[in-house]
């Protein structure tokens, strides 16, 4: 699975279908929530239902649907895969499927260009995550991006084997000369993680050691490395590459749910406070609307319908005037989603919180203030 980057939403940004719609698919895999493949079926039977019915009659977006269809229904390797975005225009042979290792809001999307939002918002909301495994004589650095491995480094620093082989009064008391050299292969494991940091540059460190040289190790670090470690890791340096992933994962999972819980209590003071916050669906569009919005906060799988005004692209609760321009509304099946479009358009940070219930007793969406 290769990593998503920038670059790869420019391309699909920037496509040009030459008047014909581009069809973009999210589908959620989850395994933790739909655990057979049935499941996965059923999801993208409900979507492809009401993609069809707003395909206009448009031949390429009929083909890309059945294009879409029969790939999902050909069977899915979701040990490693929770999320799919794919991207299609069968007039200009664009056919783009991007596995992505973390969940995303399933949708189908028929629109002049890619909608390109959730993909930006994974891409965003996912650091790279470091992670330095040592023991006594060897070091290993790992840089995850979205769950897969985009660096590593390695050394090993053997200690004299006949230190071991050697008996006590023959070779005295050496002790002093193998602490000494435990603490240099130490000192050079903490500056390959200084080098590694300078080149990938990863958001989060964290630390596999054994218990009584943690501590030394944590000590010799870099400071800007010791500011980005977040938790130790059950891992011995001798770990197999997929069993650093998954530990991995786990710690990043962990830190991602602690930034949401922080972010969704920020939005309680706020809206308690009345300063720069605000809650439900109705009060976030209008916010929106006055692109007033800096950080939007929404449930995971949070849905409604809603309407959109096509001159002046206005989004509410309830239509069918346009309370803005007195334009036409156009009713649309997910209010929520467009806002999170919205917001990806005027530049705002989007946070998709998985089973926060204070955000859901807030009416499952909010959006701290700019002002």
């Amino acid at each position: 699975m290769a990593a998503i980057t920038e670059q790869t939403i420019r391309e699909l940004a920037t496509f040009d279908g030459k008047g014909v719609p581009v069809t973009s698919c999210y589908i959620d895999v989850d395994g933790r929530r739909l655990r057979r493949h049935q499941d996965v079926e059923h999801e993208l039977d409900t979507l492809l239902r009401g993609a069809r019915a707003r395909a206009n009659g448009s031949p390429s977006v009929h083909d890309d649907l059945r294009r879409i269809e029969s790939f999902v229904r050909g069977g899915l390797d979701r040990s490693r895969t929770r999320g799919l975005a794919i991207f299609a225009c069968s007039a200009h042979d664009l056919w783009r499927v991007l596995p992505l290792p973390v969940p995303v809001r399933s949708r189908v999307v028929v629109n002049h260009m890619a909608a390109v939002g959730q993909l930006e918002a994974v891409v965003q909301e996912y650091d790279r995550f470091g992670v330095l495994l040592v023991d006594k004589q060897r070091a290993r650095m790992f840089v995850f991006e979205l769950g897969e491995l985009v660096e590593r480094s390695e050394l090993f620093d053997e200690l004299p084997r006949d230190y071991d082989a050697r008996g006590e009064k023959e070779r005295g008391d050496v002790a002093p000369h193998v602490e000494a050299l435990a603490h240099q292969h130490v000192r050079r494991a903490a500056a390959a993680g200084w080098r590694l940091y300078q080149e990938e540059h990863f958001e989060h460190l964290c630390l596999g050691a054994p218990d009584e040289l943690a501590g030394e190790v944590e000590r010799e670090l870099h400071p800007y490395l010791r500011d980005r470690l977040c938790g130790r890791i059950a891992v011995s340096a001798g770990a197999p590459v997929e069993e650093v992933r998954r530990a991995a994962l786990e710690v990043e999972a962990a830190q991602e749910r602690a930034k949401e819980a922080a972010l969704v209590q920020r939005l309680r003071d706020a809206v308690g406070g009345r300063r720069r916050g605000v809650a439900g669906l109705a009060g976030v569009l209008a916010a929106l609307g006055e692109r007033r919005v800096e950080h939007l906060l929404v449930s995971s799988g949070y849905a409604e319908a809603g309407w959109r005004c096509e001159p002046c692209g206005l989004l509410a609760t309830v239509g069918r005037r346009c309370v803005l321009c007195d334009g036409t509304m156009q009713e649309v099946d997910d209010v929520v989603e467009e806002a999170v479009d919205e917001a990806m358009a005027q530049s705002c940070r989007v946070e998709v919180c998985e089973g926060n219930a204070d955000l859901d007793v807030l009416g499952r969406i909010g959006a701290l203030l700019r002002y």
